[in-house]
């Protein structure tokens, strides 16, 4: 089972601090895992990747803005980029191994829901 992640950081609150407009302070964020190796089938019959996502919003340090960018100039992998230092390869980790649990639950599921009577 190979997963590969992609991160949508394209969701930023921003505001003025020390006379830079538009200053990225706090990032909507969804990590999504997709298993390339197992597929479900879709509303319309297709087969789909089994995926998975898990999402929240992440604090950013403005105490130092000296290497400020403009957010005209700001690309998803900068954005990435502060998400990333910020949360941590530890919970990054953490993050996506509760992915890939998911993940194997859905290819082989251990839970199952009955209805009585």
């Amino acid at each position: 089972m190979t997963i590969n992640y992609t991160w949508d950081v394209s969701t930023v609150d921003v505001k003025e601090i020390d006379s830079n407009a538009d200053t990225v302070f706090n990032v909507h964020w969804r990590l999504n895992a997709e298993d390339d190796a197992h597929t479900v089938k879709d509303f319309l019959g297709n087969d789909v990747p089994i995926s998975t996502s898990v999402y929240g919003t992440q604090a950013l340090d403005t105490s130092d803005l000296s290497s400020f960018t403009a957010f005209a100039d700001l690309t998803a992998s900068d954005v990435q980029g502060w998400v990333e230092a910020a949360m941590g390869e530890d919970k990054i980790t953490e993050m996506k191994a509760g992915l890939d649990a998911n993940i194997a639950e859905l290819v082989t599921p251990t839970v199952q829901t009955k209805q009585v009577g």
